[in-house]
């Protein structure tokens, strides 16, 4: 399956972003998804996932309440609504697919990528 991400930006902190993410060739129900971040000179960190029928989502702790990751399995899409958005969210966002079960915070579980798409997040 191939990942396609967008909906980045830069926006002041407390304001709000939705970033997209459009899969293509592949059964897209069959993925668990996710939504990992990258800030300058930190490793790849775990934001949210989502089972493949959207039924169970998980959160790292500092977005629980503010992030909501959902699905569309129709169009092939997966979202991430960000809200109250912070500087420390400044980051290269990217979704990613994985077949294994259950539901993973390991990039390495993840087999396939997109290309990421930059929030910025003004103080």
């Amino acid at each position: 399956v191939q990942l396609q991400a967008s909906g980045g930006g830069l926006v002041q902190a407390g304001g709000s972003l939705r970033l997209s993410c459009a899969a293509s060739g592949g059964t897209f129900s069959r993925y668990f998804l996710a939504w990992f971040r990258q800030a300058p000179g930190k490793e790849r960190e775990f934001v949210a996932s989502i089972s493949r029928k959207g039924y169970t989502t998980v959160y790292t702790d500092s977005v629980k309440g503010r992030f909501t990751i959902s699905r569309d399995n129709d169009k092939g899409t997966v979202y991430l609504l960000m809200n109250t958005l912070k500087p420390e969210d400044t980051a290269l966002y990217y979704c990613a697919a994985t077949t294994r079960d259950p539901i993973t915070r390991s990039p390495y579980e993840y087999d396939y990528w997109g290309q990421g798409t930059l929030v910025t997040v003004s103080s």
